[in-house]
């Protein structure tokens, strides 16, 4: 199947590693011009480097200018952007009665800020075109809110929310707005997860994964390029009438249609 990617400007963010790096690994084999981002420029170039067409850009997202310096950088090297792929870092995972002020703004500062500046700055652009693609990479909890994830679970689902209304202003406008949320995928952050829960509970991290595993039908935990794969797929062309909602890429993770 050919995606229609060939030549499209795509950012990435948070895309040194993990499911980022995943995401514009599977852009760029579809001929996609990718600009991977990160905290860690080393790290971003190297992944650019892997890619037919791509730039890497070092920017920290979280900085007043942060939005604005990856758009500068995206549309000198490439033009307009075509395509916007939201993501970023967890919060530390604890549980609700714990959420303080603090760590409530704090995850809205990671989770919804960054994203709201990107959009204003590539939206505009993709609806005078009447092509655009909007995903974001969310999580399984804002299917169903996960155990000892509460910032997670904030942070995302506000996101989400403001997606969702985006979504129907933009559809007749050929801008596609939707999320990709993974269940338990082969990443450093599912590492830390599991390292924390083992802490958290006093058994090994082999049984902490065993444990997770048994709750997936699958059986396994995800392919970090099986995620890339279905967020491709999204971005592209034939996916133009796929939009407001939220796909899950869990192996049957959660227990809901």
């Amino acid at each position: 199947m050919d995606l229609g990617l060939r030549g499209r400007t795509a950012v990435v963010c948070a895309s040194t590693g993990g499911l980022g790096a995943a995401v514009a690994r599977a852009l760029g084999a579809e001929g996609a011009r990718v600009v991977v981002s990160g905290r860690r420029g080393e790290a971003a170039a190297a992944v650019a480097a892997e890619l037919p067409t791509a730039v890497g850009v070092q920017v920290d997202l979280l900085a007043p200018d942060g939005p604005d310096r990856l758009v500068t950088a995206a549309t000198t090297a490439y033009g307009p952007i075509d395509i916007l792929v939201l993501n970023g870092p967890g919060p530390p995972p604890g549980p609700a009665a714990a959420v303080t002020d603090q760590a409530a703004a704090a995850a809205v500062d990671t989770l919804l800020r960054p994203h709201l500046r990107l959009i204003a700055a590539a939206l505009p652009g993709m609806r005078d075109r009447g092509w655009g693609r909007i995903l974001a990479i969310g999580s399984s909890g804002v299917a169903a809110p996960l155990p000892n994830l509460a910032l997670s679970n904030l942070g995302r689902a506000a996101l989400a929310g403001y997606l969702k209304t985006l979504a129907a202003e933009v559809a007749a406008d050929g801008v596609t707005v939707n999320l990709l949320l993974p269940g338990r995928i082969g990443t450093d952050r599912t590492a830390a997860l599991d390292q924390a829960a083992a802490a958290r509970t006093g058994q090994s991290i082999d049984q902490v994964r065993a444990n997770s595993q048994r709750l997936i039908p699958a059986g396994r935990y995800g392919d970090p390029a099986e995620f890339g794969a279905a967020a491709a797929f999204l971005c592209g062309a034939p996916a133009s009438y796929i939009t407001g909602t939220a796909v899950r890429c869990d192996g049957g993770l959660v227990g809901t249609l």
